[in-house]
């Protein structure tokens, strides 16, 4: 089927082109015939709200009624046995059944496997009595050993949910447990069962023809299975579902008659299940979209069970090709999370998911954040993190409930960057497969592994410097970044330059943040900010941004009127921080930088006018490829190849908090010319691009009129500039932020690529120094071409 998914890519995908995809248990891909037949479908007909009698609003009801019969008969489900009930997505499923569980009078048992989605996870706090199973408890219920309910009192109402297939590692749960669950019920107690079938049905079929052995509920999310549309459904078994009308809401569609004036009642709709569950009008475009993509879908691949087979023999490709891959040591580059090694052998038990960590050749963890970002450089898709299956996650990762209570107080969240705490990983990579992946996709993906996380040989970039004793060492520029993640402002030659406890004067003092979640914006996602070019004019009293050929002017007054109150400012949100910047009132302003970016967002200042303290302060700190080496030799010292990092090293310091404004990590970031030099004869080597100064955006970029010896500045202490001190406070941890062209705002792979192969330490990608100003009075300045001394050498 291979050769026929190729053939297919190029017709149906041509979103893939240069793309590897692995992320279809998140969602897959949509086709653009399928596109193209909905839109035509649009265009062609009349549809109107089905809740009218209109011949628009028929012909939109005999649609929808077509398409429920559709997806009964895509899962071998008889309409006199089951019923669907179309909801926005699988976990709307499961509230609409939770809703009516806990409408009880006495209330519900819930029970649900350690596999579950989070979103399963969550129904228990909406019942009596709650508890997590094993596959060995669900057995043991099944046989009668253990006790579903805790006492033997009649009457009793429970709920038992689980996964067809673990979304965090393609595990698949036997599903002959519903129909066994169903038979275990207890006296006049009754146990009903949901199943939550959205990873599964994403590869393989499911098959209702037995109603014996069904489940009571199943829900799921057909973007899983056809990229498009966005819709979920409930089926429901019609001989559970009187529990259903428990609930208590009711919405437009699902009623009869309402009273609401001096009398309060209503009659539900009775004649069937989805007319009395489906509340407001329905997604009626969405659902006729769906119909189309299921006979496309028949015409693309034929059957739910070629692509099976064809993704799970990926996913053994893959699952094999990472099992092999070795250090230079020996050690293995991938810890692996499956049942056991043959589990991609039987489709039964496992699904085209293939999860895993990696590590460097002494066994310590590296960090999945750096593996995506420089994935992404590479146009790989892959999903890192916790994968909102906390059961999951945690007997993967040998986590215990404190442990994660101690990660969470350490600062770890879903979605940030701090992902090994105490020398463990907090999240796994996911790699899943989907109808349109192909033996390239695996290739290619084995083939960055090896590039990036398999140590064969020691790079010369990789060995720590001594200390320089470079004499000659001057400020070759200064830059400014008035508005944060926008191009640099250079400071003129012959400029003295005030330099404040938060940075360089005037530095990063600005941001933009988006309108609705108030998070500031960055190159990262948004790479035209380069194109922003804001320069000072203090004759005027104007911060001047120019974007192509337009200009905005922004007084650099701190008067009030300028802002919005702030009980109408939208808090904003700069790398994870709260932070209280003002925001501007004149629509003009917003309007220009949301025009330019297209994005809706509006300019905030922090603080306004530079006055006040700083509630932000510095994060960075000395990395162990910087810290003093027990040996004297610096040849032993290799970086990548230290022991596992020891509990909350990184968090460690006795340095007093540095005051920063916008800026990521610390005050003032220096680059040094020599190592930027190095890079680039390495990047020459390979045939890239060679990467400009300006795209690390450091503040200060340190030259040598006598030559310098590359990554010296790794275990500078501290330095001197004309005469005013700065301490060094760490190495600068990279992004695929620097692949931003500063001139045009396009993405390239370089440098990013080059320094993950010869700046990597732990996993991590350094690049640069941060530093600050050493406490004292005010009014120091520096300039450019000021003479560069290095304090006390190495730390």
């Amino acid at each position: 089927m291979n050769e026929q998914v190729d053939l297919l890519r190029e017709r149906e995908y041509p979103m893939l082109k240069d793309e590897i995809y692995l992320d279809h248990a998140g969602t897959t891909l949509y086709a653009k015939s399928l596109m193209e037949r909905f839109a035509t479908e649009m265009i062609s007909n009349l549809y109107g709200n089905p809740h009218s009698g209109s011949p628009s609003s028929q012909a939109s009801t005999a649609r929808i009624d077509d398409v429920r019969i559709r997806v009964l008969e895509f899962f071998n489900a008889d309409p006199v046995d089951f019923d669907v009930v179309f909801v926005a997505n699988a976990t709307a499923g499961i509230k609409l059944v939770m809703d009516a569980f806990r409408s009880r009078a006495h209330g519900f048992t819930y029970g649900y496997h350690s596999d579950s989605h989070t979103s399963l996870v969550g129904v228990r706090e909406t019942a009596e009595e709650s508890f997590c199973l094993s596959s060995n408890d669900v057995e043991a219920m099944i046989s009668g050993s253990l006790p579903f309910f805790d006492d033997g009192a009649d009457d009793r109402l429970g709920l038992f949910a689980y996964p067809a297939q673990s979304n965090m590692n393609g595990r698949r749960l036997p599903l002959r447990w519903t129909g066994q669950l169903r038979m275990a019920s207890e006296g006049t107690s009754k146990i009903y069962t949901l199943l939550d079938a959205a990873a599964l049905v994403s590869t393989s079929k499911l098959d209702l023809s037995d109603v014996h052995e069904a489940p009571d509920f199943t829900v799921l999310s057909f973007n899983k299975i056809f990229g498009f549309p966005d819709l979920g459904a409930l089926i429901v078994r019609r001989d559970s579902a009187d529990i259903l009308q428990s609930r208590k809401y009711f919405g437009g569609g699902t009623v009869e008659t309402v009273a609401c004036v001096k009398e309060q009642w209503h009659e539900p709709k009775v004649q069937n299940i989805h007319a009395s569950l489906e509340d407001g009008t329905l997604p009626m475009h969405n659902i006729m979209a769906l119909g189309i993509a299921m006979d496309l879908y028949e015409e693309l691949y034929t059957s739910m069970d070629r692509i099976s087979e064809h993704t799970l023999s990926l996913a053994q490709k893959l699952y094999s090709s990472l099992k092999l891959l070795k250090h230079a040591n020996g050690a293995d580059v991938c810890r692996l999370y499956v049942r056991d090694a043959n589990s991609f052998d039987n489709k039964s038990t496992q699904g085209p998911i293939v999860t895993f960590n990696l590590m460097d050749s002494h066994g310590a963890w590296v960090s999945n954040t750096e593996v995506e970002k420089l994935a992404t450089v590479r146009k790989i898709h892959i999903r890192t993190g916790g994968l909102c299956n906390p059961g999951g996650i945690a007997k993967a990762l040998d986590l215990s409930p404190w442990e994660i209570r101690r990660n969470f107080s350490a600062g770890y969240r879903c979605g940030g960057d701090n992902d090994i705490i105490a020398g463990k990983p907090t999240g796994v990579i996911r790699a899943s497969l989907g109808a349109m992946s192909t033996l390239q996709d695996i290739d290619r993906f084995i083939e960055f592994i090896r590039e990036f996380y398999v140590e064969n040989a020691l790079e010369p970039s990789q060995i720590p410097l001594p200390p320089s004793t470079e004499s000659t060492l001057y400020v070759e520029s200064l830059t400014i970044f008035p508005i944060k993640s926008c191009s640099g402002l250079p400071i003129p030659p012959a400029t003295d330059w005030e330099v404040r406890p938060e940075g360089l004067a005037w530095d990063r003092e600005w941001c933009l943040v988006h309108k609705g979640t108030g998070q500031a914006l960055s190159q990262k996602r948004y790479p035209r900010m380069a194109l922003l070019r804001p320069s000072l004019n203090f004759a005027t009293g104007h911060l001047i941004v120019t974007y192509l050929d337009q200009v905005l002017l922004v007084p650099l007054s701190a008067d009030p009127s300028l802002f919005e109150p702030a009980q109408h400012t939208l808090g904003a949100r700069v790398c994870g921080d709260d932070v209280a910047a003002q925001t501007y009132a004149q629509p003009h302003i917003s309007a220009f930088f949301s025009d330019a970016l297209a994005v809706p967002c509006t300019l905030a200042r922090f603080p306004a006018g530079g006055a006040g303290l700083s509630t932000r302060h510095a994060k960075a700190h000395m990395q162990r490829h910087q810290r003093p080496k027990r040996s004297p030799s610096w040849a032993s010292s290799i970086p990548a190849t230290f022991p596992p990092t020891p509990p909350d090293s990184d968090s460690e310091t006795t340095m007093a908090p540095r005051p920063i404004l916008l800026s990521n990590e610390s005050p003032i970031l220096l680059v040094h010319r020599a190592s930027l030099d190095a890079l680039n004869a390495t990047i020459r080597s390979t045939g890239g691009k060679e990467a400009d100064a300006a795209v690390f955006r450091g503040n200060v970029v340190v030259g040598s009129r006598g030559g310098g010896e590359a990554y010296a500045e790794d275990q500078w202490g501290g330095v001197r500039i004309g005469g005013v001190g700065f301490k060094m406070l760490g190495a600068c941890r990279r992004c695929y932020m620097v692949c931003v062209d500063q001139g045009t705002g396009e993405k390239d792979e370089e440098p990013f690529v080059t320094l993950a192969r010869t700046r990597r330490f732990e996993g991590k990608v350094f690049f640069g120094g941060h530093m600050c100003v050493d406490p004292g009075p005010g009014g120091r300045t520096i300039r450019v071409g000021d003479v560069v001394e290095v304090d006390g050498g190495g730390l």
